[in-house]
């Protein structure tokens, strides 16, 4: 098994989930993308009650005080072409995973790999490092 690396990108589910997760499960150095807080925030604004809405507020409002996000640049707009184009070759939709595609594209051009609860949203995009986060067992 080879090492964890130090800085690592959680994607938005696994942020979510961070409660949920397996202790040492994650890199020392956790970050997130720009992106997964344009994905939070939607969230709040599409809730179907108050108090779901409370509940997505307050995801974004930790993930803006508690990270630094790593911003989504013209490296990252290169990677996400070629990304795209995989996704859409390899016959999948690059719109019905639009994020998860834009959080990968950022990880690609930084060379750094994504920590997900949900790695099947990563299949198929080449030069990408995907590290599954386990949650804990009920």
């Amino acid at each position: 098994m080879s090492p964890t690396p130090e800085v690592g990108i959680l994607d938005t589910s696994t942020l979510i989930d961070l409660v949920d997760v397996e202790p040492g499960a994650l890199p020392p150095t956790p970050r997130i993308t720009t992106i997964t807080l344009a994905e939070l925030t939607v969230g709040p604004l599409i809730a179907r009650t108050q108090e779901e809405r409370l509940e997505r507020l307050l995801h974004l409002q930790v993930a803006e005080t508690d990270f630094d996000p790593i911003p989504f640049d013209a490296a990252a707009a290169r990677a996400f072409g070629r990304v795209a184009a995989e996704l859409r070759h390899a016959g999948r939709k690059p719109a019905a995973r639009a994020y998860d595609a834009l959080i990968a594209a950022v990880a690609i051009s930084r060379g750094l790999p994504v920590y997900t609860c949900n790695p099947a949203d990563f299949e198929g995009i080449t030069g990408l490092e995907v590290v599954a986060v386990d949650r804990r067992p009920d």
